[in-house]
């Protein structure tokens, strides 16, 4: 029990990192009602929060090369304790900003690759295979849990005791963090501050762009991005392709000065020819597709349940459950398949269970809800993401050396913050432009509608309009001073562009799950508990 111990402390900080980006997606509607702001302001929030994590991971990891990992993760379990903290009493928007975006989300730096390369420390061959499915599965738990956890508690209590309790584990892990053993540190001292800057600053521009995408338009402009009074709009088209192609160029340049770090004898961040393996690079590559999927699903299936049908969160957690259940018994029961079916094989499958259950969602997505086909297509997309879930730790990890622990446990960090910020900002955006297109062409092509009125909607519907529900629509239309006779069709117009959006990005959803099919076919062949550690890589 004893060896397992260390493995029930870890899955414990695994878990608190993972619960808060479902807990605040299913308490959307109260904490945007509690701190008196916006979806779009949340939306931020959330993009934020997995943005500073997934451009700093790289450097998370690096500081337990330098100082100890399991120094570093009680230094960050600290950190996010105190975030949390702040997040649990913030008054306003820009006090939960700050302390579950940014503070949280350093905190959550030091923590996750030291899970990581912690959980690599303690455990070998068959057990560490074990270890890393187990933390693949408490990852799908928090995910899992997140809405059920987050939907009771906001409903008989409030959203803010989930964040305070993560601050009561969070100095519990602290206490018992002696019994975990620890790597001696070999690694220089000194930190590569360039590549520091150049990994966030690339990473932050291409998911900064992607999250703006449904305001400030793909290609062309629509809300266009302001500075100092100015519209940015290079050459008449949007600013968000030249950010994204910005953020590549300082990637490639990132690239660049890590091979001239190690042509001088220096220490990297993160060392180029670990990208040149092939397991590691599909792991990778596997790991922000799939996390791409479940936080852009998370975030659209709570809107529609809270903001078209209406539920409260504990309703919305309740919707969830056969998701929650499903991802659970397929995670768990993950490592003991493993030992006889490939990574690629489990993966593979959990995909076509994900696409199955994608499939079957967007025939629920109706002003009336089908409760038995909505259960069964959130259970079945649980269950693929469950099986995927449980493999890709092992796949990454076991693809490094022991000396390139902490590199690999920080690119895998990055790989699934970065994931799931894309999704969310991918799917949102493209939830956000699909409505507003739709509430605006067909408000537009209804004879029944005053020309005012029309003006009015074209104007919102440029710069994206907002996500509501349709008890607050006719606040809405008071405060725009719509016609009351005009009211009732232009909210039947505002729900049915809702739901068609809603539609067009779970449509979305299968299709990236589709690009991981073609994807999953470079991940190992053998089963998952008998990958074995590569050559190593060329010393620093």
């Amino acid at each position: 029990m004893r060896h397992w111990g260390v493995l029930l402390i870890l899955s414990a900080a695994q878990f608190i990192m993972v619960l808060d980006t479902t807990v605040m997606n299913v308490s959307i509607a109260q904490v945007v009602d509690d701190l008196d702001t916006t979806l779009t302001n949340l939306q931020t929030a959330i993009t934020l929060y997995t943005l500073v994590m997934g451009s700093f991971m790289l450097f998370g990891g690096r500081l337990g090369d330098m100082f100890g990992r399991r120094r570093i993760f009680s230094i960050g379990l600290v950190v996010y304790g105190i975030g949390s903290l702040t997040t649990a009493f913030s008054p306003n928007y820009a006090v939960l900003l700050f302390g579950w975006s940014f503070v949280e989300g350093i905190g959550a730096v030091l923590v996750m690759p030291a899970i990581i390369s912690l959980t690599a420390t303690n455990y070998q061959g068959r057990d560490r295979a074990t270890a890393y499915s187990v933390l693949g599965g408490i990852a799908a738990a928090g995910a899992a849990a997140g809405p059920l956890i987050g939907g009771w508690v906001t409903e008989a209590l409030t959203w803010r005791v989930v964040f305070a309790a993560e601050t009561v584990v969070c100095v519990v892990i602290v206490l018992l963090v002696r019994t975990i053993a620890d790597d001696p540190t070999t690694e220089s001292g000194r930190m590569d501050w360039i590549g520091t800057i150049l990994s966030a600053l690339g990473l932050g521009l291409i998911v900064i762009a992607l999250l703006q995408a449904g305001t400030w338009g793909f290609i062309r402009p629509s809300g266009a991005l302001e500075i100092g009074g100015v519209e940015i709009t290079p050459f008449g088209f949007s600013v968000v392709p030249f950010m994204i192609a910005a953020g590549i160029f300082v990637l490639i340049g990132l690239v660049h000065w890590e091979n001239r770090v190690v042509d001088r004898g220096g220490t990297p961040l993160v060392h180029p020819k670990l990208l040149r393996t092939l397991q590691l690079r599909s792991g990778l590559v596997m790991l922000v597709a799939q996390q791409a999927i479940i936080g852009g699903m998370f975030f659209v299936i709570p809107i529609y349940l809270q903001y078209a049908l209406l539920k409260n969160a504990f309703e919305t957690g309740l919707k969830l459950a056969p998701m929650s259940v499903a991802m659970l018994i397929a995670a768990f029961s993950s490592p003991k398949l493993s030992t006889r079916y490939s990574p690629r094989h489990m993966v593979t499958l959990g995909l076509v269970l994900v696409i199955v259950g994608c499939a079957i969602l967007v025939t629920t997505i109706n002003p009336e809800l089908n409760d038995v086909l909505f259960a069964v297509g959130m259970a079945i997309f649980g269950a693929g993401f469950g099986f995927i879930a449980a493999q890709l730790g092992n796949v990454i990890m076991s693809s490094v050396t022991d000396r390139h622990r902490g590199e690999a446990g920080g690119l895998q960090g990055t790989a699934q913050n970065i994931g799931t910020s894309v999704g969310v900002a991918v799917l949102g955006a493209m939830l956000v432009a699909a409505m507003s297109a739709g509430f605006n062409q067909a408000t537009q092509a209804d004879p029944s509608l005053s020309a005012q009125t029309k003006e009015q909607v074209a104007a919102a519907s440029a710069d994206g309009v907002e996500v509501l529900g349709r008890d607050q629509l006719d606040a809405v239309a008071q405060q725009h001073q719509i016609p009351a006779d005009e009211v009732s069709a232009l909210v039947d117009h505002y729900v049915d562009a809702q739901l068609d959006a809603i539609r067009l990005a779970i449509l979305l959803a299968i299709f990236l799950a589709g690009i991981g099919l073609v994807l999953a076919r470079r991940l190992p062949v053998i089963p998952g508990a008998e990958l074995g550690e590569p050559a190593p890589v060329s010393p620093v």
